[in-house]
């Protein structure tokens, strides 16, 4: 039975704002944040994982001014866990949680449309579409490839929604009765945290809202390295989410996790020709969609597209598979400082 939440009170927003490390960005998202609150009530919460950068004095400094705004020790790091813990310290007398990512921007009026969202189809959860921006050479490729098919496969919410139920999307906003309900996130969770929630609320017979009126910019990673190892734990996290829930994978994702082990049936070429023709055509349909962006783009950068999404492709399933092969163990969670 599909469960659709009716709120009878005025909304009170708790943000949360997961951080480590964000000093570059952290001052304008939490001051964009705390001015939202003030039109609505609540607080802005900062669940840091130990940042060593000036993040915590930052948010220190703002939250001595401010006392919507405060800063929470998160001493398991992952975000999972801080949102988990901020909302048990700090959501008494909230009526709605709401994810904001520091390293994204976001447009002045996206709390004000996510709870007009909410009131207005039930939903449990309101996602966005995410679009990615680019300021250096580097991450502009990144922008480019990400918001493309050969570097999304397609996934509805790596663009402007268009308003509709989904089954999963970027996390914004959570009715925090049903967050509370299905047991917040899973902690073990160090990404793909939010479409493992996406799943136990489905389950529980919630909906979630992919919203067509608002959308959120991120800021991909500036290098081949921390692209890789993103992309990795992406393809990690994923390949947790089938097996916790013993769920099946899309045909999307069926072709990145064959990446992996079409690249090692390659090595059998000297064998027979035909081992390598897998790899081959995944190649080729990589390097096509290269073309095809650059020449509908007009950017000749988007030409080195192609050999991106190879690596992201790559990575992903690379970590999917080593997930599969020797899965995590839970951490024990410490106690809360």
């Amino acid at each position: 039975m599909v469960t659709a939440l009716v709120v009878d009170r005025s909304p009170v927003p708790l943000i949360v704002i997961p951080s480590l490390d964000e000093a570059a960005h952290i001052r304008r998202i939490v001051e964009q944040m705390s001015d939202a609150v003030g039109r609505h009530g609540g607080s802005v919460v900062v669940a840091d994982g130990g940042s060593t950068d000036g993040t915590r004095a930052i948010v220190a400094e703002i939250a001595a001014r401010d006392e919507r705004v405060r800063l929470l020790h998160n001493p398991r790091r992952c975000q999972a866990a801080g949102i988990n813990q901020a909302v048990d310290v700090h959501g008494s007398g909230h009526t709605h949680l709401i994810r904001v990512d520091a390293h994204s921007l976001y447009p002045d009026d996206f709390v004000d449309v996510l709870l007009a969202e909410a009131a207005a189809t039930g939903a449990a959860s309101v996602v966005v579409g995410m679009v990615a921006l680019g300021e250096a050479l580097l991450q502009r490729l990144c922008a480019l490839t990400q918001n493309a098919r050969i570097g999304n496969g397609g996934s509805r919410h790596r663009r402007r929604g268009d308003g509709a139920y989904v089954d999963h999307g970027h996390h914004a906003l959570m009715d925090l009765t049903a967050f509370r309900a299905v047991g917040g996130y899973d902690p073990d969770f160090t990404h793909n945290e939010d479409a493992e929630l996406d799943h136990r609320l489905q389950a529980a017979g919630y909906r979630i809202w992919l919203t067509g009126r608002t959308v959120i910019g991120y800021l991909p990673r500036t290098s081949l390295t921390g692209l890789a190892r993103q992309y990795f734990n992406f393809g990690r996290g994923r390949a947790r989410n089938f097996l916790k829930h013993r769920s099946r994978p899309r045909l999307r994702q069926v072709a990145v996790i064959a990446v992996l082990p079409i690249l090692g049936a390659s090595y059998l070429a000297p064998v027979h020709p035909a081992f390598a023709l897998p790899a081959i055509l995944w190649a080729g349909v990589v390097a096509l969609g290269g073309a095809a962006l650059a020449l509908s783009s007009r950017s000749p950068l988007a030409l080195l597209s192609g050999p991106l999404a190879v690596l992201m492709h790559t990575c992903w399933s690379l970590g999917f598979w080593s997930c599969v092969l020797r899965p995590p163990r839970p951490v024990p969670q410490p106690e809360a400082a």
